[in-house]
């Protein structure tokens, strides 16, 4: 279940991360180093891991420097997606103090948490191992950071779910209350989309196997979600569903018990908490003299 590493970093998208996040740092200045170092300052720098873990936005972290410096030299020795220990250095740079001071904070912020997601990410697929289950992750992300978010799940080894409200419809609970049931929700997704001359994948949240069956009767259908079942649920639904098209384990999922889910048969499985409350790796970003 390996996949290649993009690099995102020349996106345009993240070009505008960086200037509006730099906007929002440096303001009117940084004067704080304006105040006390001269223009023409010279320094190096190191970036140091102090977590073992999955590596995830180095390049990111050149453009920010590069953006700040356009002269700054860097010397990587860990790329994106690999496992790193306690100690490892990064990347050594050099350039302009006052630029290297102005991407410190901003680099560091990227790099520990998109490091921290492709760790948690990494643990989870480990703990499925042989299993044809794929993790996947959700919509459960910073505002304005998705792109660098998801990229860092598959930095980790997990695929992305749909990026926003605009490329999957997605039924879930409150769509299909509102709509009067699955059966009307997945008509009128249908019609919307012949209607709409879009080509779509329908997804439809199911919250017990009565669902599941009211899902099937109106089949073809992407996939179905089992949201909240028991393990043991989720191979009935499996079972019951038996190939006519793709299954999702969401609700309730955890590091602890994500095997006995793969387990069960299902194909994917979404974890909300890859990117909603990871915690992030220690880095450090040291200025030598």
């Amino acid at each position: 279940m390996s996949q290649t590493i993009q690099d995102i970093s020349k996106n345009p998208i993240v070009l505008d991360i960086i200037q509006s996040a730099l906007a929002e740092d440096v303001g009117n200045g940084d004067h704080s180093s304006l105040s006390c170092i001269s223009a023409d300052k010279m320094s190096r720098a190191q970036l140091i891991f102090k977590d073992d873990g999955i590596a995830a936005g180095i390049r990111i972290a050149y453009e920010i420097l590069k953006f700040n410096d356009p002269e700054v030299q860097i010397k990587g020795f860990v790329v994106d997606g690999q496992r790193v220990s306690k100690g490892d250095i990064g990347f050594e740079v050099t350039g302009k103090a006052l630029g290297l001071l102005k991407s410190e904070r901003l680099l560091l912020n990227i790099l520990q948490r998109l490091s921290g997601i492709a760790t948690v990410t990494t643990e989870a697929v480990s703990i499925i191992g042989e299993l044809k289950t794929k993790v996947l992750d959700t919509r459960k992300t910073t505002p304005n950071l998705r792109l660098l978010e998801k990229w860092a799940v598959t930095a980790g080894g997990g695929y992305n779910h749909r990026f926003g409200l605009y490329d999957m419809i997605m039924l879930k609970d409150n769509h299909v209350d509102v709509a009067g049931g699955i059966s009307n929700a997945i008509r009128n997704a249908k019609e919307y989309l012949e209607r709409n001359q879009l080509q779509l994948g329908i997804e439809v949240e199911t919250r017990n196997l009565l669902e599941v069956q009211q899902a099937l009767d109106m089949m073809p259908i992407q996939r179905i979600m089992l949201d909240n079942f028991l393990p043991s649920q989720v191979a009935e639904a499996v079972k019951l569903i038996n190939g006519k098209c793709e299954t999702e384990a969401s609700g309730g999922i955890t590091l602890v018990n994500i095997r006995e889910y793969a387990m069960a048969g299902v194909d994917f499985i979404s974890l909300g908490m890859l990117t909603h409350s990871v915690k992030s790796l220690d880095i450090s970003f040291k200025i030598k003299l």
